[in-house]
């Protein structure tokens, strides 16, 4: 059974990086054809899509926060972290990693959120 566990800090300052480890159990990174993501939820909002490393290795960010934002693995831990600079209390959420099963659908490519990390609670704050 795959599981996906995030960690990092609770409480991050304005300005600072924000770093958030999720470690995968049961499964590996590398295998064909899962995508890993991050998404976080503000207080009272929707649920917002980050990025993603696949199984590949490659990355794909939201834009609006590309330039804010680093995924990257290690895959003889089996991890992939996420980082985000200049924090700002807007980045105040609950933020999951979460895996992507992508499939094949009439001769298209699709993907579907299948195993979700429990979340973590991140709080900027001076």
């Amino acid at each position: 059974q795959v599981q996906l566990q995030e960690s990092g800090p609770g409480l991050v300052k304005p300005s600072q990086t924000l770093s958030l480890t999720c470690t995968v159990s049961g499964g590996s990174i590398t295998t064909n054809y899962y995508y890993w993501n991050w998404i976080r939820q503000p207080p009272g909002k929707g649920l917002e899509w980050m990025g993603a490393i696949t199984y590949s290795g490659d990355t794909y960010y939201r834009p609006s926060l590309k330039s804010r934002t680093s995924i990257y693995r290690d895959t003889s831990k089996n991890q992939f972290t996420l980082q985000l600079s200049s924090v700002t209390p807007e980045d105040r959420a609950v933020y999951y990693c979460v895996r992507e099963e992508n499939y094949s659908d009439k001769d298209e490519i699709r993907g579907r959120y299948d195993v979700w990390g429990q979340g973590t609670q991140v709080t900027v704050s001076s």
